[in-house]
């Protein structure tokens, strides 16, 4: 069955009843098809997957053949000047560093692993492996470079046993590489861009893109759809992260799911002006995948959403307009704030994009309707805002609200090619995918791999999804939280982690970054709650010079929280949704103890683990700083 109505369907019914004009996309809109057996749902999209390229690196030669000066990446120089690098400019550096890794004796057990972070180096060193059918590895800068314990990243590479390992700097890398230097196999090959890293020898990448082709075009022959393209690492809890397998099958299949979910691509080659981290799958299969498969251009933006780097990005997007932009909620957030004083910025920004996709963690209501808003007094119409369902393990889309529903935490309905099985577990229904998009498994990893499949070789994700209309189930899904992260009191009462968490953070915009749910066999919910100091500080009225414990002691942020749970609490409907109290905490996240992944998400279990005492405190009454629901 077909969704009852297409997005433009709804935005001119929307227009004629007298609502603000929203701006054409075409949309992709997959016939549905959901039935029930033995209480298990299945949803699957009917509309097939159309065939697709069996290597990454066919549209970079393609794209070469058809648009060889088109720009395929820049990224700004220290001059502040573009620095471009087109289609046919790739394919030939691609060849050259594929020859120089095959030269090296690179291979799936003696894979590439990428240390820094998102630069016109890392780009050209993926390609170039891609088309030699030698495996990369990204690994998050932070391990290497805000990371004091490099534990992590040597469970890594031991489990990896890399040929080469490359660093855009070996100054800034230098202090980790020595650190990792014991798990790194003796004949490991130790590349940069620049730098020196003291006491070891290493190749430069200028050396290396030097090589003259040879061999590499026999090995280029030789890669299929089951190549190993890369490793990703899942950002891991309490235990070591897992090396996701990820085939150029996958990228290929799941980029055409995206092209059929976004035909407007077809229309006009996206142009993205992105900084998320291609060590995680959104930033770098989705987004870098998505400008590559599309013939499109891929600005890399060096800003963050910090209050430290994001100038960079809004001096990128005043100059680039981008067809299709992606951040994740606090970034969102951060630009609504920066057009809103800016009329120039926004007037660029919003010239041509066609929808807004959110990363890492649900876009909350309200931040969605100021961004919506922002766009319509910029150009008098609406822009679509786009969510979705993915993960590592499926290269990452699963599921896209491309239809009439819109709305925060509506995730749509499966893509081309993805099937959905949605499995009854703790009152919820956990969701499980099956398709060409999905990894063979873990690397190293049998057992992990084992447990990851369902007996019919669905991968199970452990997201709980609910229908968003039960009536129509074919109207696809909401997100309805983690099914690991719920609980129950010690009256038996059980508590749904991540709707009760996002209804939080909404709430409390802009004042909460994050926060976790406590409660596990006590009488009571409370909140450990990680405050935007920034914004906490505006709050309090103290000087400068104020320390996060002060700021957060002061009177006016005790009240703003006070109100806040009785805010929360006027709806509460019993025992499963009422907080009765909450602690702020100075010390944020500490990705060196996994609190925090390296895509910026709150691991709950982690940050519950490591502040057993802290929660002990809240229950207790100990701390002065407790906040009580009156």
């Amino acid at each position: 069955m077909n969704q009852s109505l297409n997005a433009e369907q709804a935005a001119d019914a929307g227009q004629a009843g007298g609502a603000v004009k929203r701006r054409h996309v075409a949309l992709g809109n997959p016939e549905i098809a959901a039935w029930q057996q033995a209480g298990v749902w299945h949803v699957d999209a009917v509309t097939p997957l159309a065939p697709c390229p069996s290597r990454v690196t066919d549209r970079l030669e393609s794209g070469a053949a058809q648009h060889p000066d088109r720009t395929l990446v820049a990224r700004r120089g220290a001059d502040g000047a573009w620095i471009r690098i087109s289609y046919a400019q790739m394919l030939a550096r691609a060849r050259a560093l594929g020859q120089a890794l095959l030269d090296l004796g690179l291979s799936a057990d003696r894979p590439l692993v990428i240390l820094s972070g998102n630069d016109l180096e890392h780009y050209q060193l993926a390609l170039g492996a891609m088309y030699a059918g030698v495996p990369f590895a990204p690994v998050s800068p932070s391990y290497s470079l805000v990371a004091t314990d490099f534990t992590k990243l040597a469970d890594m590479l031991e489990r990896l046993t890399p040929g080469a390992v490359f660093a855009s700097d070996g100054a800034a890398f230098g202090r980790a590489i020595a650190a990792v230097l014991p798990a790194l196999p003796a004949d490991a090959q130790l590349v940069l861009a620049h730098g020196d890293v003291a006491g070891r020898s290493a190749l430069r990448f200028e050396a290396l893109l030097a090589t003259t082709p040879s061999s590499v075009e026999a090995a280029h022959a030789t890669v299929g759809a089951q190549t190993i393209a890369k490793f990703l690492f899942t950002s891991g809890s309490t235990k070591k992260p897992k090396a996701v397998i990820t085939t150029h099958g996958m990228l290929c299949s799941n980029q055409q799911m995206l092209l059929q979910s976004f035909p407007f691509m077809g229309e006009e080659p996206p142009v993205l002006v992105d900084w998320l981290p291609w060590n995680h799958t959104f930033g770098g299969s989705h987004n870098v995948g998505m400008a590559l498969y599309n013939g499109g251009t891929l600005y890399i933006d060096d800003g963050k959403p910090t209050p430290r780097d994001f100038s960079a990005t809004l001096r990128n997007l005043a100059e680039i307009a981008p067809t299709m932009y992606f951040n994740i909620p606090k970034g969102f957030e951060m630009l609504t704030d920066a057009m809103e004083h800016d009329a120039r910025l926004a007037a660029n920004f919003f010239s041509r994009v066609k929808l807004f996709l959110c990363a890492g963690a649900g876009l909350s209501q309200a931040a969605w309707d100021r961004l919506d808003q922002a766009g319509i007094r910029a150009t008098g119409e609406s822009i679509r805002i786009i969510t979705g369902l993915g993960m590592t393990e499926t290269s990452p889309s699963c599921t896209f609200g491309t239809g009439s529903i819109i709305k925060a935490g509506y995730v749509g309905v499966p893509v081309p090619g993805c099937q959905v099985k949605l499995v009854p577990a703790g009152g919820k229904l956990e969701a499980r995918f099956k398709g060409p998009h999905v990894m063979p498994g873990y690397w190293r990893a049998p057992d992990l791999t084992a447990e990851a499949f369902d007996e019919d070789g669905y991968y199970r994700t452990g997201d709980a999804l609910r229908f968003a209309d039960p009536a129509q189930p074919e109207l696809g899904f909401m997100f309805d939280g983690r099914i690991a992260e719920d609980f129950k009191l010690d009256t038996g009462t059980f508590v749904s982690v991540g709707p009760l968490r996002a209804r939080v953070i909404s709430t409390a915009t802009p004042y909460v970054l994050d926060a976790v749910v406590t409660g596990i066999d006590r009488n009571a919910i409370g909140l450990l709650v990680f405050p935007r100091l920034e914004h906490c500080h505006k709050l309090s009225g103290l000087g400068e010079d104020a320390s996060a414990a002060e700021i957060l002691a002061s009177a006016p942020v005790r009240a703003r929280f006070q109100d806040l749970l009785r805010q929360l609490n006027q709806d509460a409907s019993g025992s499963s949704m009422r907080i009765d109290r909450l602690l702020l905490q100075a010390e944020p996240p500490s990705i060196d103890h996994r609190e925090l992944t390296d895509k910026g998400s709150i691991n709950q279990a982690a940050v519950l683990a490591r502040r057993a005492a802290t929660v002990d405190a809240l229950y207790e009454g100990s701390d002065p700083q407790v906040i009580i629901a009156t």
